[in-house]
């Protein structure tokens, strides 16, 4: 399991290092970071990050980044690379989006549900976030001296899935992935209680259960959610080596040098 870094103020911040992959090899520590929003982070915080990182890659929409960008951080590269054209309710946490979810899932737990599940497959399915995340993996192909982090605004989906694509490169077995991807659910309960409790103050009045459970379902990580895009991968491409290869258009070469680079 991926080691959760300790910061004061960054909740789902962690090292992939010591997780296991291909041929019994471990993840080097130190290389590759996945996070959730950079913005609260404190004046220690920050420090330790211009310590520890040398590319931070945002996932995030333009709209996000202007309501709560990225600290100022001298010395550390950051690239904007949003996997979305466009505003995603209960995903992209901007202000727009955020009130499009709620006026989406008070309605309906099951939709709330379907509607992840789809924004998951979309993954696979989307030109744009494809066209994204093999930049995101060719970014990571360069030389840095110091760790490559990458975060959206929780660190679940976006960030998640990420994760994902570098987790399936390194060999690491489908168990490991899946307890990664669901940690976070851990990390940040303190956060989705804090979403439906805003969410019940800005409405004035207690949520009924079917709404509280809708935004559960928007808010966690799921073991559906990436199923359901293991499945979908599994129907266009074959399997995750067809997404890499096809989807991506990752080679073999790149992907065998992928793993001299992150696995000792």
């Amino acid at each position: 399991m991926p080691a959760r870094l300790s910061f004061e103020n960054l909740r789902n911040t962690r090292d992939l290092g010591g997780m296991t992959g291909a041929d019994g090899r471990s993840i080097r520590y130190g290389r590759l970071l996945r996070s959730g929003h950079l913005y609260t982070a404190s004046k220690n915080d920050c420090t330790r990050l211009c310590d520890t990182a040398g590319l931070i890659i945002d996932l995030r929409t333009e709209n996000e980044i202007a309501e709560h960008p990225d600290p100022v951080l001298p010395g550390v590269e950051i690239c904007f690379l949003p996997v979305f054209e466009s505003l995603a309710a209960g995903v992209s946490r901007d202000a727009a989006s955020d009130e499009d979810a709620f006026d989406m899932v008070a309605k309906d737990p099951l939709a709330a549900k379907n509607y992840m599940t789809d924004l998951y497959v979309s993954f696979a399915e989307s030109a744009f976030s494809l066209s994204q995340y093999a930049r995101f993996v060719r970014l990571l192909l360069k030389h840095h001296e110091k760790a490559v982090l990458w975060h959206c605004t929780a660190g679940k989906d976006r960030a998640g899935f990420a994760s994902v694509i570098v987790e399936e490169l390194l060999g690491v077995s489908r168990d490991g992935i899946m307890a990664d991807y669901l940690i976070t659910n851990d990390y940040l309960k303190d956060d989705i209680q804090g979403l439906i409790d805003l969410y019940a103050r800005k409405h004035s009045n207690p949520l009924n259960s079917e709404t509280r459970q809708a935004l559960v379902w928007l808010f966690g990580a799921h073991r559906e959610y990436l199923t359901a895009l293991y499945d979908r991968i599994t129907e266009r491409f074959g399997g995750f080596d067809g997404f890499l290869r096809d989807g991506l258009g990752i080679t073999l070469q790149e992907q065998t040098q992928f793993r001299e680079i992150y696995l000792a």
